[in-house]
């Protein structure tokens, strides 16, 4: 299928690896010109190369490096019509085990990187006619996870803020969404489980096995487009059944 995201300019975060990286992948196969951001500058340069993207390298929590982003992306492709805010999880924590210092720079990660880079955005995907915002989250807005305190408590306030958004940009033709993957099989997940998953791991999944990340990618791949342009301050599970919720 193809969902007209050629030549349209898209700002993918947390893209040298793992479900970032995928989505990357999926809107360059789809033409789009694809600004990739992370940290490790040669994987991210090594990455770039083989999906013909600019890479940027540079932290979420700076905000020079952010600045810079969204310059450079201009710069290279006169636009931006696609945001896409990705980065890595916060620590693993209880809710007693949070201080000053990790509570801190969970939200500075999570929260504050997403609005800071998506304020950057905003005028360029205002023009755009196309504009897209779409949050990489997690199942812990819907429901929370033991040991993930951090993102328990901080990913819901993304949403909230998404929602409100959707609601003030709405009107001029810019869709804002978040996805709220599960356990999907990525690094991270694999630190979790290095010797891989067992029956009774993926017993609360009814699909009984870990999402793949490209998974993921074809969702915000079809939020982007114009197929998906009426869908709007939703949050769109990936997780293969996994959360209770009814909505």
């Amino acid at each position: 299928m193809d969902l007209g995201l050629r030549g349209r300019t898209a700002i993918v975060c947390g893209a040298s690896s793992g479900i970032g990286l995928a989505i990357a992948e999926a809107l360059a196969e789809e033409g789009a010109n694809v600004s990739m951001f992370a940290r490790r500058r040669e994987i991210l340069e090594r990455e770039a190369e083989r999906l013909g993207a600019l890479a940027v390298r540079g932290d979420l929590t700076n905000p020079a490096d952010l600045q810079r982003l969204v310059e450079r992306t201009v710069a290279a492709f006169g636009g931006i019509d696609i945001l896409v805010n990705n980065g890595g999880g916060p620590p693993r924590t209880s809710a007693e085990a949070i201080d000053d210092e990790l509570l801190e720079g969970a939200v500075a990660l999570l929260l504050v990187s997403a609005v800071r880079l998506t304020n950057l955005c905003l005028p360029h995907l205002r023009r755009s006619g196309h504009g897209r915002v779409v949050n990489i989250t997690s199942s812990s807005v819907r429901e929370p996870v033991d040991n993930l305190a951090l993102s328990n408590a901080i990913r819901p306030g993304v949403i909230g803020w998404a929602k409100t958004l959707s609601r003030e940009v709405g009107p001029e033709g810019v869709t804002v969404n978040s996805i709220a993957p599960g356990r999907i099989d990525t690094a991270r997940l694999a630190e979790v489980y290095p010797e891989g998953p067992r029956a009774e791991d993926l017993a609360p999944i009814p699909l009984r096995r870990f999402g793949r990340a490209r998974e993921v990618a074809d969702v915000v791949c079809f939020l982007v487009s114009d197929r998906g342009s009426y869908v709007t301050g939703s949050v769109v599970p990936v997780d293969g059944g996994l959360t209770r919720g009814l909505l």
